[in-house]
């Protein structure tokens, strides 16, 4: 279908406007890099906060994110799937109207293996402490744990010399124990010495056939300390007297299963004990998720701290550009003569200011990646890289430049032509 006489016009007045504002843009960028040229130094400079700024944002933010992963990995290395059922307080009614507390007993552990779908590994806990005779009339004051095999799966537990007790050394309570890295060498020297030798609990000796250590250093947070040693728990039960339970260990096979099986597990002990006993189930999910938020929160403050750099790299930028105003005040003089609008001379410094940003925020990119992406490489630890904090780099990077570049844009775009081409 033939054009209209009246669309003609305006069809080549916009295709006329397109070519002028292609053009001016290539002339704007041929212009930022002859500036650059001129003054290679204060320039480059200039950049150099930017470079710096936006590699600190990169840096700061990967190692936040190594950090979380790190805390993330010891944390789950106590065992991922975990859940501990934990005796709270509450009592019931005994002779004389004493109240006896209403501690757990192994029925109650066998009862949630039964009911409960998924578990792979469980260990009921007796405490026991006691001064331990170590031979040569050495005692050590010494907390005793007495679990059962899976106990080592459960709590994620590192065999570092000799075994762990197993289901036959239980069945048949053998006087068997293992004891925690720190002790050994505190009692023998090393791990490996420690094997073989007696330790006296009550008058009864006991053999150590292993040396273990949590897979990292709770630093006493947990049940097991400095001086601990495992023992079966049926043996454990001769010293105490009593098949009463404060602590069991569950594994779930798969972590999604962790927080419905805790409920479900609650629920059993609940209906096995008295109304007013408190009881609680401790899991890790609860704690990784806030851990992961405490991490994520300290990696958005440390980088707003380094965001800090570019702002002030942006002062500078600003600096720069009035002082490179100041010194083509005749430039801008003749091409307002020529013909230049304000808005074209406003558009060429601000190309100008976004340019130096964003040049230096490239760099400082490029490098603040390549660090531990090098890193990563020569050496066996994972470092994660976000890519969001190569945007959030690159884009504060032009925000920089078009804030603080506006303002000597506009200061050039308001020069009075006459005023300028008299300027000396």
């Amino acid at each position: 279908m033939a054009l209209s006489e009246s669309s003609k016009p305006v069809s080549f007045e916009r295709t006329l406007a397109s070519a002028r504002s292609t053009m001016l843009f290539s002339e704007v960028v041929k212009l930022a890099v002859d500036s650059f040229r001129t003054s290679k130094t204060r320039f480059l400079l200039t950049m150099l906060g930017m470079v710096i700024g936006s590699a600190s944002i990169i840096l700061v933010t990967t190692l936040g994110l190594t950090g979380k992963q790190y805390a993330l990995d010891q944390l789950t290395s106590m065992g991922p799937n975990k859940i501990e059922l934990q005796y709270g307080g509450g009592t019931v009614s005994g002779p004389n109207n004493t109240g006896t507390p209403d501690y757990m007993t192994l029925d109650d552990m066998n009862a949630v293996l039964q009911q409960v779908p998924g578990i792979v590994a469980s260990s009921p806990m007796l405490e026991f402490h006691d001064n331990v005779a170590m031979g040569g009339g050495v005692t050590k004051a010494t907390m005793l744990l007495g679990v059962s095999p899976q106990y080592k799966i459960v709590r994620n537990l590192v065999v570092v010399s000799g075994r762990f007790f197993d289901d036959q050394d239980a069945l048949s309570h053998e006087k068997v124990a293992d004891i925690v890295e720190p002790f050994a060498i505190a009692l023998y020297g090393s791990p490996q010495a420690a094997i073989g030798h007696t330790i006296s609990i009550k008058g009864i000796p006991f053999t150590v056939i292993g040396v273990f250590k949590e897979a990292f250093d709770t630093y006493g947070l947990s049940e097991i300390s400095d001086q601990t040693m495992l023992v079966p728990y049926p043996v454990l039960r001769y010293f105490t007297g009593t098949n009463t339970l404060k602590e069991i260990f569950f594994t779930m096979r798969d972590s999604a299963m962790v927080v419905p099986a805790s409920k479900r597990i609650l629920a059993i002990i609940r209906s096995r004990h008295y109304a007013g006993s408190v009881y609680s189930a401790q899991i890790l999910t609860d704690l990784l998720t806030s851990a992961a938020k405490i991490a994520d929160m300290l990696t958005l403050v440390l980088t707003l701290g380094a965001g800090i750099t570019l702002i002030v790299s942006g002062v500078g930028i600003m600096n720069s550009m009035l002082a490179n105003v100041q010194s083509r005040i005749k430039e801008i003089g003749i091409r307002k003569a020529l013909g230049a609008t304000s808005n074209e001379i406003r558009l060429q410094f601000l190309t100008e200011a976004v340019f130096l940003s964003l040049s230096g925020g490239l760099v400082g990119t490029l490098l603040g990646l390549a660090i531990p992406f090098t890193l990563g490489l020569l050496t066996p630890f994972k470092i994660p890289i976000s890519s969001w904090s190569a945007v959030i780099a690159l884009g504060t990077s032009v925000l920089v430049g078009v804030l603080f570049g506006t303002l000597p844009a506009n200061r050039a775009a308001r020069l009075d032509p006459v005023q300028t081409l008299k300027y000396e």
